[in-house]
Order: structure tokens, then sequence, then C-alpha cells
């Protein structure tokens, strides 16, 4: 892909966003954009035709000026998202920094030109950070006072995480332009977003911003993320405890039609899957085949480095579309993680799978709708945490 590449924002109406001919840390970028032009310029990046998601089945194009988008945010949150109005808020930087969100979408969609295996990384990583201690940025933090060893260096996180440079970036802008204004917790909250729809999402779901940073990170508290091998009772627990249901489980398990894994999240289910089963018989057989050709069985501590440096995507030649096709290859026995193949056992999990595989369009407005619930989870504000100045450490 080039820098001439069509714009899936268009298709969305979400009205032009233009790139610069300057290169910033090696993302290309094509035409002088508005917050290059004027940055003093007051225009609210959300003032433009959105497709708003107002339940499961109801989707509307309009044009949406920041007070109507301030309104339904307050409707949403209050009947849907169960979070005060007074905590976050649409257009939260209109008058602070009302490039910040512009900044945001220029850079990914200009990393996304160049790699759009990206888009996987930054929603993980905005996913990652939410389910330990909240949205508060914790997981892009070095290091802290305590010293302890933080949520990136977690056997969950450690090499696999992916974007956080690209918030490097972000942040180094935003702060040229707007000082200890814009948080590290925000500006991943709206990178994932923006990913998500440039990867392929047809709904665009407003970010309603004012989280704050975090001061603390521990790598323990990593073990509330789901694991590769996590029953459905187990997927369920964890997923309750952050305040959503099994459903809602199921329709953000979908992320993985992008993206990927390393080999020891899954090789056991190739090699080693019990006592009396070397294979995991839910796997269909060529997949499984095709799987052993990707992460041949470590014999020797040279294949068992380059296993764990190994990485398969969740489908075959599907990476950069966020389209929900996850849902017909676990009805085909070729779920990559344990985790995911095992929504196929439960009658509950199973029901959810085989609405969405049916019906594609109605995944992704649920999914955006629990992408824009995990923004929410456990977040700082108003005196809480602090606004970082470098994402990577605090202040």
């Amino acid at each position: 892909m080039d820098g001439t590449a069509e714009d899936p924002f268009q298709h969305t109406n979400l009205g032009p966003f233009n790139l610069t001919n300057n290169s910033i840390n090696g993302v290309i970028e094509t035409n002088e954009p508005k917050w290059k032009q004027t940055p003093q310029n007051k225009t609210h990046p959300f003032s433009c035709a959105l497709p708003i998601i107002l339940g499961d089945t109801t989707t509307t194009t309009t044009t949406m000026t920041p007070a109507t988008l301030l309104f339904l945010f307050i409707f949403v949150s209050t009947n849907a998202l169960n979070i005060s109005s007074s905590d976050l808020q649409l257009g939260f930087y209109n008058s602070t920094c009302p490039q910040a969100e512009q900044i945001v979408h220029d850079v990914v969609r200009n990393r996304h030109i160049l790699d759009p295996a990206i888009a996987a990384g930054l929603i993980r990583l905005h996913f990652h950070d939410c389910f330990v201690r909240g949205c508060d940025a914790s997981i892009l933090l070095d290091e802290t006072p305590s010293g302890e060893p933080v949520e990136k260096e977690s056997p969950a996180n450690g090499s696999t995480l992916r974007g956080i440079e690209v918030i490097d970036i972000i942040k180094t802008i935003i702060e040229s332009f707007c000082p200890a204004t814009v948080s590290c917790a925000d500006i991943l909250a709206f990178a994932a977003r923006d990913a998500a729809v440039l990867a392929g999402l047809q709904h665009y779901y407003p970010v309603p911003s004012g989280r704050r940073d975090g001061t603390i990170s521990r790598a323990i508290e990593t073990l509330d993320l789901p694991g590769p091998f996590a029953t459905v009772e187990q997927l369920t627990e964890k997923f309750a405890k952050k305040g959503f249901s099994q459903s809602e489980m199921v329709i953000l398990s979908g992320a993985h039609s992008i993206g990927g894994a390393h080999c020891p999240s899954f090789d056991r289910r190739l090699y080693n899957y019990t006592a009396a089963l070397r294979q995991d018989p839910s796997i269909e057989t060529v997949h499984a085949e095709y799987l052993k050709t990707r992460c041949p069985v470590p014999t020797s501590t040279t294949t068992a480095e380059a296993s764990e440096a190994q990485k398969v995507d969740f489908i075959p030649a599907a990476e950069t579309s966020l389209d929900g096709s996850y849902y017909a290859e676990l009805q085909m026995g070729r779920g990559l993680l344990a985790s995911d193949q095992v929504l196929m056992t439960d009658r509950r999990t199973r029901t959810v799978v085989e609405r969405m595989a049916d019906d594609r369009g109605r995944w992704a407005r649920k999914f955006a709708k629990a992408m824009a619930k995990i923004g929410l989870v456990e977040v700082l504000a108003r005196d809480q945490g602090e606004v970082r100045r470098d994402c990577r450490f605090v202040n």
C-alpha cells in the first residue's frame, strides 16, 4: 500500500482526514493536515457526519455538533454504559487541545498504511491496559517509583506488545501543541478506535475522554487477563469482573478476526494436549497440519526460541480485515487459541458465535458498542492520577 491508498474513513462519512508531506519518525504523510495548518483551530473533529450506534440494530448517519454528541453520550452512558457523564465527556479537549483526535488519527492512519498489522496491536494494547487496573495507560510504563516489574514485562505482554512506539509518536506531537493536557490513556483509547475502523470495522464509535494516567503498574496484576487456554467458565468470570456479559465476551473475541498469536500460546494443542491425547481433537485436521508447519515441535533450545518468536495469524491471509470472519473459522474448527475454539463447546457461547457468523453487520454494531464500553473500565478522572508528559514514565 502507498500514501495514495483510499481512506477507509470516507466510507463511514467521517469527512476528509488529510496527511502531510513531512516525515515523523519514519511515518509517511501527504497533504498538510488541519492541525499543522492552524494550531489554534477550534473545529472539533466530530463536527461532521457520523454513523452512530444507537442499539443492536439501529444506525443513523447525521451531522453532529459537539453539543449533540455530548447529549448522545449522556444518553448512551446512562442507558447502556453505566458511567456518569461528569467523569468522561465527548469533546473534553475542545477548548484545551482541539486538534488532539485529529493528530491521533493522522499518525495511526500513516502507520497503518505502512504496516496494516499495527491495527491489531493497538486494539490489543488498549484491551490489555483496560483489563489491568482499568484504562489508565499503566501498560505503557517502563518503570514506576516502587521499582516493581511493570505490566509490559509480564509473560502475558512482554515482547508480544505492539503499538507502543505509535503512542510515543502521538504523545510527542500532542505535547508540542498542548503540553501536559492530553492523557496517555485517552490517546490509547482514540488510537484503538481509529485502528479498528482503519482495519475494516464498519461502525465508527465516538470515544468520550477525560481519562487520567495511573502511576502504578504491576506485572503480577496481568493475571487478570484472559489466558489462551482459559475455559468458558474462566473467560466468563474474568469478563464479568470487568462488567461484561458472556455475550459481550464472545462479541469482543471477534477482534481475533485480525492479528495473530505466537506459537507457545497454542502449540500445546498440537503436541501435548493431555496425557491421553497428543492433539486437541477440536482442531480441524487439515488446519492442524498447517499449524504444525508454522510451529514445529521444539527439539532444542534453538528451535524453542524460534518457536517463541514465530507468529501465526488468527485467520490465514486475513490479518488486516476486522470483519467478524473469526466466527466462521470457529464453526470450521479453525480457532487458533484454545480459548477461541472453546466457545463452540458451550451451548450459550456457541449460540452467540452462530448468530455473529450469520450476521456480520450485527457483529460490527455490537463490537463497536463493546469497544466503547471497554474504554470506560475503571477509569481515573478529575483529580485522580495525572497527565503524564511521557507515556513511559510517571511525572
